[in-house]
C-alpha cells in the first residue's frame, strides 16, 4: 500500500512536469529552438495567477485561461520581433537569444515584484481525498487532470485542425510547406505563442502547488529540457510520458533511498535512456 502511495505521488508530480515540458517540446519540435526563456514564461504565468488572486480575488483555477492568453500574446510578440530575426541563424544564436531574454525577464520581475516567494491558497488547498488508505491531495489531483487535458487538446489541435496540420507540415518539410502557400513566419509566431500559453498554464498550476519567485523558473527550464529529452525531443506525447516517468522515479527515489539522491537518480535514468535509446522513449531517429 505504501508503494502505491509513492507511485500516486510520483504521478501527481509528473503531471506538473508534463505541463512544464509540453510547451518546450512544441517549440523545439516545430522551430528547432531550445527556448531557455521557457522557465521565465512559466514564472510570468504563475505571477499572473498570483496577482489576479491577490488583487482581484479571482479563483486561481479560473485564472488559468487568463494566464494562457497573456503569455500567448507575449510569446507571439517575442517571436515576431526578436526570435524571428535569428530563426535561420545557427542554433547557438537562438540559444543565446533566449538565454538573454530569460535574464531580461527575470531581472525585470525582480525589480517589479521583488525576490519574495509567492504562493496562492484555495479552499481546496490542503484538502485530501482518502481512498482505501491512499491520500490524494485535491489540488495535486486537479493539476494532473488539467495537465492531461491540455496535452490532449494540444494533440487534437495539431492533428485535427487545418492550422495544426500547417504547423506539422512546417516541421516535416519547410520548403514543401512554403511551396503550398503556408506562411512560415505566421506558423512560427503561432507555435511560439502556443508554447507560451502552455508555459502560462504550467506556471498557474505550479503556483497552486508550490511557491514561486522571479528566479524560480530556471529550475523548470531544466526540468522541461530533461523531460523532453527523456520522452523524445519535439514529441508532445513524449513530454507527457517523460514527465510522468520522471515524477515517479523522483518520488520512489525519495521514498526508498532518500531525498538527497532523488535528482541524481532521476538524471541518472536520463543518461541510461539516452544510452539505450538516443532519440528518447517516444522520439524518432532522424537523419
Amino acid at each position: 500500500m505504501q508503494i502505491l502511495q509513492f507511485l500516486i505521488d510520483g504521478l501527481l508530480l509528473g503531471g506538473v512536469y508534463a505541463a512544464v515540458a509540453v510547451g518546450f517540446a512544441l517549440v523545439f519540435g516545430i522551430m528547432n529552438v531550445i527556448n531557455l526563456a521557457h522557465g521565465a514564461l512559466i514564472m510570468l504565468g504563475a505571477y499572473v495567477t498570483f496577482w489576479l488572486w491577490k488583487l482581484v480575488g479571482i479563483d486561481p483555477f479560473l485564472s488559468i485561461p487568463i494566464s494562457m492568453v497573456c503569455i500567448f500574446c507575449l510569446g507571439w510578440l517575442i517571436q515576431r520581433f526578436l526570435i524571428n530575426y535569428v530563426i535561420r541563424a545557427p542554433m547557438l544564436i537562438t540559444f543565446l537569444m533566449t538565454f538573454g531574454l530569460e535574464l531580461l525577464i527575470v531581472d525585470l520581475a525582480l525589480n517589479f515584484f521583488s525576490a519574495d516567494n509567492r504562493s496562492v491558497t484555495t479552499p481546496l488547498s490542503g484538502a485530501p481525498i482518502q481512498f482505501a488508505g491512499i491520500t490524494l491531495p485535491v489540488v495535486h489531483f486537479i493539476t494532473l487532470g488539467i495537465a492531461l487535458l491540455l496535452t490532449g487538446l494540444l494533440g487534437l489541435f495539431l492533428a485535427r485542425t487545418r492550422t495544426g496540420n500547417a504547423i506539422r507540415a512546417t516541421s516535416m518539410d519547410l520548403d514543401a510547406a512554403r511551396l503550398v502557400g503556408i506562411k512560415i513566419g505566421q506558423v512560427y509566431a503561432l507555435t511560439f505563442a502556443i508554447g507560451g500559453a502552455a508555459a502560462g498554464a504550467a506556471g498557474s498550476l505550479i503556483i497552486l502547488n508550490y511557491s514561486m519567485n522571479p528566479g524560480g523558473g530556471e529550475f523548470y527550464t531544466l526540468i522541461g529540457f530533461v523531460v523532453c529529452v527523456l520522452g523524445g525531443l519535439g514529441s508532445i506525447s513524449g513530454a507527457l510520458v517523460g514527465g510522468l516517468i520522471f515524477g515517479i522515479v523522483q518520488s520512489m527515489s525519495q521514498a526508498f533511498i532518500g531525498p538527497a539522491f532523488q535528482n541524481a537518480i532521476a538524471f541518472g535514468l536520463l543518461v541510461v535512456i539516452l544510452l539505450l535509446r538516443p532519440s528518447g522513449i517516444l522520439g524518432k531517429a532522424t537523419a
